[in-house]
């Protein structure tokens, strides 16, 4: 199964390293030893280590077209730079980011590579080290206090992704213990961007009417609605962002928006 997306394979790998310098910019000045506060057993120089890492040990899985999972403490330089200055950790996500992008724009969207998920092409990983990056760019930011935003076609796309992932048959294995209650007649969610441009098309339908989600982009009445700036979606969706923000509205069914945030919590 291929989960395609909505960029082009240059268009995620210039995003990568758009979306990495932003990060940067989170972490080059703040205090590395603060905690994320939506990551709390980490620390601001943990989660930039954690980025750095998933770059590099994606980079490898594409460089080497990898047929099976690479363990990252065998990658050199996966768990940060020897010296913990904020120059060396800044210097150290900028070489990976580099590195990683290079091995992507070498092997192109649809070589062969090993991927946990259904799709085992190189283009996966563009795809998911772009929303890897953009989800804890946001960590980054609510921990230093740096500006947020995500340009809407790629925050449309790492929704995309996220719903996709969801669907897979793998997750629904893996979550099922959490399933009590969320499947079932009438359980649809509806997300509504109130912000995106109206080529976008920028609304979600998730069915829960049968045993395991499927997706769609429609407008349609749903038993729960999730309504708000398009960002402010997706930080709702990867819990970043609580459903009580006053950007955020909830039109009917919440519990039913709590049990399935609870199922699909991941990243």
């Amino acid at each position: 199964m291929s989960l395609q997306g909505s960029l082009t394979h240059e268009e995620y790998c210039a995003q990568l390293l758009a979306e990495t310098a932003k990060f940067r910019a989170s972490v080059r000045h703040a205090d590395l030893s603060a905690t994320v506060p939506t990551c709390p057993d980490w620390t601001l120089a943990d989660l930039a280590r954690h980025v750095g890492g998933a770059h590099r040990w994606a980079g490898e899985l594409v460089a080497t077209r990898a047929t099976d999972v690479i363990d990252p403490t065998t990658i050199p330089d996966a768990g940060g730079p020897d010296d913990d200055t904020p120059e060396a950790l800044d210097a150290w996500l900028a070489e990976g980011a580099e590195r990683t992008v290079a091995a992507l724009r070498e092997a192109g969207p649809d070589t062969a590579v090993w991927s946990w998920a259904s799709d085992h092409r190189a283009g996966f990983w563009a795809r998911r080290m772009v929303h890897e990056t953009v989800i804890h760019r946001a960590d980054a930011a609510l921990t230093s206090g740096a500006a947020y935003e995500v340009p809407p076609e790629v925050a449309a796309d790492c929704l995309d992704e996220w719903l996709e992932l969801c669907a897979l048959p793998t997750a629904a294995e893996r979550w099922a213990d959490r399933a009590e209650g969320l499947f079932g007649p009438g359980r649809t969610l509806h997300l509504h961007a109130t912000d995106a441009p109206p080529a976008l098309h920028a609304e979600w339908v998730l069915d829960l009417t049968g045993e395991r989600l499927t997706h769609r982009r429609a407008h349609e009445k749903a038993a729960v609605a999730l309504r708000g700036p398009l960002t402010d979606l997706l930080l709702a969706l990867y819990r970043r962002r609580s459903l009580d923000d006053d950007r955020i509205e909830v039109l009917g069914d919440r519990p039913l928006f709590d049990r399935w945030l609870t199922y699909a919590s991941f990243s």
